[in-house]
């Protein structure tokens, strides 16, 4: 935490120093400028650094707890989404206005803490990237393992709730039915390459949402209904869709596991780590060398 201190404080003194160039403002309203400016790049990526740090220290038991809550309120994605389809017209403009039910999920998850899979590709790979050894690998393995698989147990267990018979009306059903067997329909490469997109754009709101402040809630919907609206395939969100077409009888358990499990999750991953997690890393890592090397001699 003193490095993350340290990393504000230097991003704010860099402000008001610049800030004294200006004949226009007294010192009062500098520092009012400092505060209301936007967090540097190296302050957020030790914001989430310490995050990821945080979530690699947790216990197995506190981890599968999250993930849980996490999958189950991402059932929530699939279930909003059906409403709205059902309830609007078969128009081409449906899947305009739908895709923001999709939203739903996420915004309990994300803003509930809880764990979820895809933010982690970025949080959590942060703290392998500055240290590169054995162990912190072997801590992000075991970490992705726990999450991911509490995750997708909250989403079978959210899919068999919903699946049960006289839950809901004919048209939610159907509705239920089209996005399920839609997931689980594509072809295998298309579907990882969507994917990657998928990845890539939640480990991106990720790292927007400490530069935020009061428009998290936008930030999220906003890309969370790009996710929607191109059929980019989410291993959490995804994972409602394909066990409810299973639950329901409308695909098969291989649909669920070779048509989205396998090809979602390699996409995913690809987009959080490689274009998210590094591409953001990369900028930052001479910084980061420095600061080691500078704690070295001291």
């Amino acid at each position: 935490m003193k490095m993350m201190d340290h990393t504000y404080s230097s991003g704010r003194d860099g402000d008001k120093q610049s800030g004294k160039d200006s004949a226009l403002l007294d010192s009062d309203e500098r520092q009012q400028a400092a505060e209301h400016a936007a967090p540097k790049a190296l302050v957020i990526h030790e914001v989430l650094r310490e995050e990821g740090e945080a979530e690699l220290e947790r216990t197995a038991g506190a981890l599968f707890w999250s993930g849980l809550a996490a999958g189950l309120s991402m059932g929530f994605s699939l279930l909003t989404l059906a409403f709205l389809r059902a309830a609007l017209p078969h128009e081409p403009w449906n899947d305009v206005l739908s895709s923001l039910g999709y939203c739903v999920g996420f915004v309990i998850a994300v803003l509930g803490r809880q764990q979820l899979f895809t933010e982690t590709t970025l949080t959590a790979t942060l703290p392998l990237l500055i240290r590169r050894d054995v162990e912190t690998f072997g801590a992000l393995m075991r970490m992705w393992a726990i999450v991911l698989v509490s995750n997708l147990i909250g989403t079978l267990i959210f899919a068999w709730l919903v699946s049960l018979p006289g839950l809901f009306a004919e048209p939610v059903k159907v509705a239920l039915a089209e996005i399920g067997t839609e997931i689980v329909s594509g072809p295998f490469w298309p579907t990882v390459f969507k994917a990657i997109l998928a990845g890539w754009l939640i480990a991106l709101m990720v790292w927007l949402l400490p530069g935020a402040k009061s428009a998290k809630l936008f930030v999220i919907i906003l890309l969370t209904y790009v996710v929607s609206l191109g059929h980019f395939p989410h291993i959490v969100a995804g994972s409602a869709d394909a066990a409810y077409a299973v639950f329901s009888g409308h695909a098969r358990l291989r649909s669920y596991v070779f048509g989205f499990l396998i090809p979602t999750l390699a996409g995913n991953t690809i987009g959080g780590v490689a274009l998210a997690a590094i591409l953001n890393h990369a900028p930052l890592a001479h910084d980061h060398d420095l600061s080691g090397e500078a704690k070295s001699h001291t």
